[in-house]
């Protein structure tokens, strides 16, 4: 529930018709599991301000500080990485663990571009209800009533989400370690 007077400013309506690219500019800086709880710290922050009515660029201040969030989520993030190595021997056995943090978070970060992707090509409808159940986590019933659709439909959407975007993405890997293989044949040929 919104502060009596932060809906009173108009900023709330404001908020909630700018969350959705909200969300989707954070989705962009920061790993999926986080996106929700920045977009939620951006409404507490805006919702604590003194003064509502000296904002002028009402939807520029929300990116703004939900920007400032995820950059602040980002140093954090590397701060912890580096804090958490303390020894020269921590860092030996980081190091020939063989596994690269940078190869780990780009392919993760490729892999949920993909996932965007896939989600991008689904049919309108589908899309709306894929989006608002995996990523908004509404209840098949929420999603029936906000779409005025039935619930036995809102299932066949998910389903059929679930099923192209599974295909697109095992597509998607497919190419990329194709891709890969013909990379690494080059290079033992040139060697």
């Amino acid at each position: 529930m919104a502060h009596p007077d932060f809906e009173k400013s108009g900023l709330f309506a404001i908020f909630m018709a700018a969350k959705a690219n909200v969300a989707r500019m954070v989705s962009r800086m920061v790993p999926p599991k986080e996106i929700e709880d920045i977009v939620q710290e951006t409404y507490v922050r805006i919702c604590q301000l003194d003064n509502h009515d000296a904002i002028t660029k009402t939807n520029a201040f929300i990116m703004k500080t939900a920007r400032n969030l995820a950059l602040d989520y980002i140093k954090k993030a590397e701060t912890r990485l580096t804090d958490g190595i303390e020894s020269e021997e921590q860092y030996e056995a980081y190091a020939n663990s063989g596994k690269d943090p940078l190869f780990e978070e780009a392919a993760s970060n490729e892999e949920f571009a993909h996932f965007c992707e896939s989600v991008r090509r689904l049919p309108l409808q589908c899309r709306r209800v894929f989006v608002l159940k995996k990523v908004y986590g509404y209840s098949q019933k929420e999603i029936a009533k906000e779409l005025s659709i039935s619930e036995s439909t809102v299932e066949k959407h998910i389903a059929d989400g679930l099923k192209r975007c599974a295909t697109f993405m095992l597509q998607q890997e497919s190419e990329t370690s194709v891709i890969t293989n013909n990379n690494l044949n080059k290079r033992g040929k040139s060697q």
